[in-house]
């Protein structure tokens, strides 16, 4: 066990910040820390915009399920999915990549990149004593948040990143057991029995936890998210904006 992998075996969701800004300097770091993250072909599919102006953060937390954290004192990223520059660069070089860009796997390669150097910079912030909350309720209100941010074609925000100085920590959840998450050689599907005795650890966590207390299990949780949350409208607002047409 090395400091790094403590660090992020000690990562929690923070969800209340001090009103303390990052520094210039804090902010360069971070980003220049998701930048050391790995790209797929060296694309570099992905842009991130930091959200300093009051009045648009409080605009965009009403969109993205009125989360009050959001508008504290934690610095707001927004991670997007981007290859509005490439189609640009193609366009220099008389070539025409609409058939890769308007593909579905450019709108996964554009994820992909941009959560790998979200997650860089997560654990950046965290050994630098920071607390981080990811934001997928960006997503929710993507529509009225990519015209609040001036989102062009191609390009389309992932998710939402809070980074700040925490005001309180939630205890670390526990995670799905080792032997339910992976799998030799082959994919198993009996996992059941793991699950079910991962639901009574969960049940366990929610009742005791320092903070908001409930009755709930992991499998409650994250199957009622999936039906709360289908957000069927994202197909026609991707390919609106030039995604996974093909």
């Amino acid at each position: 066990m090395n400091q790094t992998i403590e660090t992020i075996l000690n990562h929690v969701s923070v969800r209340s910040f001090t009103e303390q800004a990052l520094t210039e300097e804090q902010i360069k770091q971070l980003v220049t820390a998701a930048q050391a993250a790995s790209s797929a072909s060296f694309q570099q599919a992905y842009s991130i915009i930091g959200v300093t102006d009051p009045d648009l953060k409080q605009k965009i937390a009403e969109h993205a399920g009125n989360q009050p954290f959001i508008t504290e004192g934690g610095h707001f990223f927004v991670f997007c999915a981007d290859v509005n520059r490439h189609k640009q660069l193609a366009e220099d070089l008389n070539m025409d990549i609409s058939e890769t860009i308007e593909g579905i796997d450019a709108a996964l390669v554009g994820t992909i990149d941009a959560t790998l150097a979200a997650q860089n910079l997560v654990i950046a912030a965290e050994s630098m004593g920071l607390g981080v909350c990811y934001i997928g309720g960006v997503r929710d209100g993507i529509i009225k948040i990519s015209e609040l941010l001036d989102i062009p074609e191609y390009v389309f925000p992932v998710f939402g990143l809070v980074v700040g100085y925490p005001n309180e920590r939630n205890d670390s959840k526990p995670r799905i057991p080792f032997e339910g998450i992976y799998h030799t050689n082959r994919y198993n599907s009996n996992t059941k029995e793991i699950l079910k005795q991962y639901d009574e650890t969960t049940k366990l966590y929610y009742e005791n936890r320092s903070g908001r207390k409930s009755s709930r299990t992991w499998s409650e949780t994250a199957i009622g998210s999936f039906a709360r949350l289908p957000r069927s409208f994202m197909k026609g607002f991707l390919n609106g904006k030039g995604w996974a047409k093909r």
